[in-house]
Formats: C-alpha cells, structure tokens, sequence
C-alpha cells in the first residue's frame, strides 16, 4: 500500500518514517518524499496507529486527492530549491512541476492557489530565500555565488526578492541576530 504522508521534507524525515513503520512491523518497499510503500497492506485499526506514530514526529497521512496533489507539488519545489543546483536547471518550474506531478500546470497553479493561499510562484520564492539564508549563514559563498547558484540572473535581483520576503536586505540578515531562518514545512 502506498501511503502519501505530509510534512516530509529531507532524508532525516525518510529516516524517522522508516523507523516509525517499522517500529509498527511493517516492510517498507520504498520511502521518499512524501510517500512510503509497506506491505502488508493495513487494515483500518493499522491505519489508525499509522496515523498516530506519524503524529509525534510532526508528519500527517494525507487521503484526499488534492492534498496529495498539493503535497507533490510542494515535494517538487523542495527537492529542486533544496537538494539540486538552479544554475543547471534548464527548464522552467512550471514545466518540471507538470513533467513530475504529470498534470498540466494552469491545473495544478489554481489547485495549489486554492488549497494554500498562495500562489506556487510565491512558494517557490519563500523555499528559495530559506535557501539563501541558510547559504549565507555557512558563509562559504559570497552573494554573487549564491545568486548564480540559486538560478538568479544577479544579486540584485537576489537581493529585491530577499527584501520582498524578508523586509530586511541580505547584508542586513548576515548582521542581524534577530533575523532567522524558518523550518521548510512551515512555508
């Protein structure tokens, strides 16, 4: 049985995934994010301590199919800003974002709009600048590496969008100690 489970968002969340089904004597066939396969299949009364060993650690079983929809969108746009490099990125979002989900995107743009309260552009901007500031805070790039990294034709522009999200400039966040970072699952 396929299970499609929210808040999934890096391999340490696979991990804990793994462990709570296993915990429960389940076989996992795959973990990824957002989704984990087991056999055997559950039977209601599983489903439900399923439901509440995925609650602890923050994690939700997600049944209607635009939550999942939505989920897999969200996964796409994690796995790209956070887990790949945007410089070699050579299609746009919206056309890796249907490729992946495998549904047009003026569908998937009103779905996602409708359901979150946000637009999947404006998601993919906050995922990005919580990149950023993660980047600048291991200090190793400058702001010109980081822009180019991050699929940003300047710094500029980097800076503009950091503003938009943040209020405060990127110089302005690397002195800051009030500034910080938010969690990926809570954007």
């Amino acid at each position: 049985m396929l299970l499609h489970i929210k808040n999934m968002v890096c391999d340490r969340c696979q991990m804990i995934v793994r462990q709570q089904l296993e915990n429960l004597g389940f076989t996992l066939k795959q973990v990824a994010l957002g989704h984990a396969e087991i056999t055997p299949d559950p039977d209601e009364e599983q489903m439900q301590l399923i439901s509440a060993a995925l609650k602890v650690p923050g994690f939700e079983l997600i049944n209607k199919e635009t939550d999942k929809t939505v989920e897999a969108i969200k996964n796409v746009v994690i796995e790209l800003v956070h887990h790949s490099d945007l410089s070699e990125l050579n299609m746009s979002y919206s056309d890796v974002i249907a490729s992946r989900v495998g549904k047009d995107y003026a569908h998937l743009s009103r779905l996602f709009s409708n359901s979150q309260d946000i637009t999947i552009e404006r998601f993919i901007i906050e995922q990005k600048v919580e990149k950023i500031k993660e980047l600048m805070e291991y200090g190793e790039l400058n702001l010109n590496e980081i822009a180019y990294r991050m699929g940003y034709s300047s710094s500029a522009h980097l800076s503009t969008q950091f503003k938009s999200v943040t209020g405060i400039t990127p110089s302005q966040f690397k002195t800051s100690q009030k500034a910080g970072r938010k969690a990926i699952d809570k954007i």
